[in-house]
């Protein structure tokens, strides 16, 4: 142990040798502090504070309402719920496109996939479009009286929909990874297809799916949208009372006091998911994966999850094509005439929204993205004293709920002699924090497969540290870069749940907008709002992809020659 820390003083003495990377290290740990904990740490000082003194005053009473009980009890349920059956769905869907076989994998995948790009509560507006009052299918297909979606059922129904793409992704690359090998010597010494289920392949996916869960259970608890929209005040849910207690009652203390109480739930979930369930996922079998010469799954069983698959997908095609009518129908429900005038009103009342959410997005995803790679660098090449918290702390603001965040951001930075509230700094700061960690796993990732000797030949033909990270790592880092750059201006366009907090009549988010429409009754312009937000991420990324194809090729050309 002491000769750890040794090392660590002598690398850090190292380290400032080299000024510029020494200011980047300090500027990185001080960022870190000032907008990540910072925050945090407010949160829990007003939670924890009663008249200029340390109280549980605001916990008790939270707890001693009635109304608050009910809605921590419901969050925790929803979570749990949302993480089980999103979970469940996510293996099924893995499962026919990896071991399966089944037909047109290619447009499943692409089905599958399609919820993480569009904002969080399109499924809760296409919800009560679709089975609501006048909903196409409760009112015009069954015409049932009174119709209503709100509350369990429809909650449940939208956060399955918005988040088990998360859980598709994750257990894909995780039984993508098992060698159908094993599968294979299972079945030759005579086992049947439903043992070696049972058997060989659950077994190996479990800490996959076990992983899959908690990220879903922390999505889903964190998640603002769609309760704002779905849950109704019979159904209540914490993230919602805590925004209403800033926002409508102004208590900072009961609000604060009601997202510190989300926070416990959700830092634990994450915690056991980084510390326990990661280290099971990450196990190998030795041998590179080969195709499997037999197949594991029966004529009956392909037939079964193909029509599973199929059903799902017509659900979410369902979802996607009753946005996209209600944004061309005059009046959702009574008048299905055609008309362009939802869009007309984004682009003459809604434009400024618009034109802010691609400027925000846009400014904080490249700074983002080159932020997440530094630290990569620094957590997987370098070794000084607070490496550790940089990483952990980096990684912190992902397992925050974006309630947490945006409520900590307010009482933060709503005071000299960092006043930015309702400023632009503010929105671009809160994305800058909260989406670096994609790229740091990312860049960490790419680094563990590059040879470390490629730039201490660089170092030793005399290139400083900056020379060697612009010419050699970061070309190296090219797809975890732009992977990075991927999610966090997808994250960004989609926001709901800090930066609702954070707006303000100079600085708009299209994602408040289409939520305002919403509670305004406005459902043909909320989904004119959505459509052009999709279409707008779908441009970038498809940018994004172009720009990281040709940067790539002239890396790779460079490097050979």
């Amino acid at each position: 142990m002491k000769q750890s820390l040794k090392a660590k003083l002598r690398d850090t003495k190292m380290l400032t040798k080299d000024p510029l990377l020494f200011f980047v290290v300090l500027l990185i740990f001080v960022s870190l502090i000032l907008f990540i904990l910072y925050p945090l740490l407010k949160v829990a000082i007003v939670a924890f504070s009663y008249k200029g003194k340390f109280s549980l005053n605001n916990f008790q009473e939270a707890f001693d309402f009635w109304y608050y009980r009910k809605a921590l009890f419901n969050s925790l349920v929803m979570a749990l719920l949302t993480a089980t059956i999103g979970s469940a769905i996510g293996f099924v869907f893995a499962y026919a496109l990896t071991r399966a076989k089944i037909p047109g994998q290619r447009f499943f995948n692409i089905i599958a996939t399609i919820p993480i790009i569009s904002p969080p509560f399109i499924g809760a507006l296409a919800i009560i479009m679709l089975f609501g009052r006048n909903g196409f299918i409760s009112s015009t297909i069954l015409r049932l009286p009174n119709a209503n979606i709100y509350g369990f059922k429809g909650l449940l129904l939208a956060q399955v929909i918005t988040f088990f793409p998360v859980a598709y992704i994750t257990m894909r690359g995780v039984l993508e990874s098992i060698s159908p090998t094993l599968e294979d010597a299972a079945m030759d010494l005579g086992g049947n297809r439903f043992k070696i289920f049972y058997k060989v392949t659950l077994p190996l996916a479990i800490p996959g799916l076990a992983s899959s869960m908690l990220v879903l259970f922390v999505e889903s608890l964190a998640d603002f949208g769609n309760p704002m929209i779905l849950a109704g005040s019979e159904f209540p849910i914490l993230s919602v009372q805590a925004f209403l207690e800033i926002t409508g009652m102004y208590n900072l203390g009961k609000g604060s006091a009601l997202a510190f109480i989300l926070l416990i739930p959700s830092l634990s979930a994450y915690i056991i998911q980084k510390y326990y369930v990661n280290k099971k996922q990450y196990i190998t079998v030795t041998g590179k994966p080969t195709d499997s010469s037999n197949s594991v799954v029966s004529p009956l069983a392909r037939n079964i999850l193909f029509a599973v698959a199929i059903f799902f997908s017509l659900i979410i095609i369902l979802i996607y094509v009753s946005i996209l009518y209600g944004a061309i129908a005059t009046s959702w429900g009574n008048n299905s005439t055609p008309t362009l005038d939802h869009f007309r009103y984004v682009f003459q009342v809604g434009f400024e929204s618009v034109k802010d959410s691609i400027i925000i997005a846009g400014l904080s995803t490249p700074i983002s993205g080159i932020l997440g790679m530094i630290i990569a660098f620094l957590i997987v090449r370098k070794s000084f004293i607070g490496r550790r918290f940089i990483e952990v702390t980096s990684m912190l603001s992902f397992a925050v709920p974006g309630t947490v965040i945006g409520i900590g951001y307010i009482l933060a930075f709503n005071s000299a002699p960092l006043y930015l509230t309702g400023t632009l700094t503010i929105l671009l700061l809160n994305f800058i924090f909260r989406y670096i960690p994609v790229g740091i796993q990312g860049g960490v990732a790419v680094l563990q497969q590059i040879d470390p000797s490629i730039e201490e030949a660089a170092i030793d033909l005399g290139a400083d540290s900056n020379t060697t990270f612009r010419k050699i790592t970061l070309p190296l880092m090219v797809p975890a870069f732009f992977s990075g750059l991927i999610f966090a201006f997808v994250r960004g366009m989609t926001a709901i749940s800090a930066a609702i907090f954070l707006v303000s009549a100079k600085w708009n988010f299209m994602t408040v907008q289409i939520m305002s429409q919403v509670e305004s009754g406005r459902i043909g312009s909320a989904s004119a709002f959505s459509v052009i937000l999709v279409a707008i991420i779908l441009v970038a990324m498809t940018l994004i992809k172009a720009i990281l194809r040709f940067k790539y090729q002239t890396t790779t050309s460079l490097l050979s020659n």
